[in-house]
């Protein structure tokens, strides 16, 4: 039987920023609560207003991690403290041997940047409040985030940042020009964001096969390609996921949307049952292993979900539908894949190329020269594939 992690500290002053850690007083502990699924801290000690930036960036060095008992916006501002100091040890730069070298030194110094900042900490309250100065009133967001609350948690700063910020963009939601003038979606925590709009548009542009009733939106997230693909005058749209936060999320916007009675949400799954006409799935582009829910977006470790669209496809395409690819080859400039892995997946799947939709990305991360990688982002070209089986 499983346990929920806990952490333990104490509340004595005098064992704040000790490194011997005595104290006479009892210990406290609280539940322990990561979404990038990070062991509980092993020693814990409590941090205030008086905790001094090089003090806190140095326990936090060595794996001790900070319950923050101060004002919260002087959290922030630690934090951000925190950030510059790791900024200022990072190794300098040296020209990587490969795209790929580049691409995993990155990686590395991101999972660094994050464990160092993931050790200031925060307690939520058994109702998910901070008690904290100067706090906002945190709780519709952890809710959202984590559900009803089912007593306190300490989570890391930097994930209830997170979560904030996840509960804005839930609020006032991502324009979609491709549902209409106006039109937008809103995310949940955990559910990737469609801020990238140029796979929104190949969808929505694309030429439909002939005559089609059904399709399938694999990967749904939050439900915005199903939601194209019913205005596009699709009657019936299967929108699976494995997520479960993704399936609420889809299954809110196409409520919001008047599109419920169009749009069916289901899963957890790849597939659903039976065939369709049509079968999009945008998945994520980068093979490799994401460290957050809000990366598996982003990574797919060893193209699982990849493949595993291109060998169901022909099994759930009726006879004269297509398939759609969408899918950056960012990884190809990253020397991650190459072009000819994925010919060689399509055919072996007993699939045929019968036409491809470019675009170029728009989004600004592809016009910043201080980007580690904007090399292979500058190069980058996302693509519709059309698929049929042979």
């Amino acid at each position: 039987m499983s346990t929920t992690p806990t952490i333990s500290w104490s509340e004595d002053r005098s064992a704040r920023t000790d490194q011997s850690n005595r104290s006479d007083q009892p210990a406290r502990s609280a539940h322990w609560h990561s979404e990038s699924c990070a062991p509980p801290p092993r020693r814990v000690v409590v941090a205030d207003d008086s905790t001094k930036a090089a003090t806190a960036y140095q326990l936090a060095c060595e794996g001790t991690a900070l319950l923050w008992q101060g004002d919260f916006h002087n959290a922030r501002q630690l934090l951000q403290a925190m950030g510059r100091r790791i900024d200022r040890k990072a190794n300098p730069a040296r020209p990587a041997a490969t795209p790929a070298e580049s691409f995993h030194l990155h990686r590395r110094a991101r999972g660094h940047r994050a464990r160092v900042l993931g050790k200031l900490l925060v307690l939520l309250e058994d109702d998910h409040s901070l008690t904290l100065r100067r706090a906002p009133d945190v709780r519709r967001a952890c809710t959202e985030a984590y559900g009803p609350p089912r007593g306190g948690r300490a989570v890391s700063l930097t994930e209830l940042l997170g979560v904030i910020g996840a509960h804005q963009w839930r609020e006032k939601g991502v324009e979609v020009p491709a549902l209409g003038d106006g039109v937008r979606v809103h995310p949940h925590y955990g559910v990737f964001s469609p801020v990238r709009g140029e796979y929104v548009d190949l969808v929505a542009q694309a030429p439909l096969p002939a005559n089609p009733r059904t399709a399938f939106d694999l990967g749904t997230g939050t439900g915005v390609l199903a939601a194209v693909l019913a205005r596009r005058g699709l009657s019936h749209v299967v929108a699976t996921d494995i997520s479960s936060r993704a399936l609420a999320c889809a299954r809110e916007n196409a409520g919001r949307l008047g599109l419920a009675d169009r749009v069916e949400v289901g899963g957890p799954a790849l597939y659903p049952e039976g065939r369709a006409d049509l079968v999009v799935c945008n998945p994520p582009w980068l093979p490799a292993r994401p460290t957050s829910t809000v990366e598996q977006g982003v990574y797919d470790p060893d193209g699982t979900m990849l493949h595993g669209f291109l060998h169901g496809l022909a099994d759930h395409l009726r006879p004269g539908g297509e398939g759609w690819l969408v899918l950056s080859d960012l990884a190809e400039h990253l020397g991650l894949r190459t072009r000819e892995a994925l010919l060689t997946a399509i055919t072996t799947a007993g699939l045929r190329v019968t036409d491809r939709l470019d675009t170029s990305p728009h989004h600004p991360r592809a016009r910043d020269t201080t980007d580690p990688l904007h090399q292979a982002r500058a190069a980058e070209v996302t693509s519709l594939w059309r698929l049929t089986a042979d």
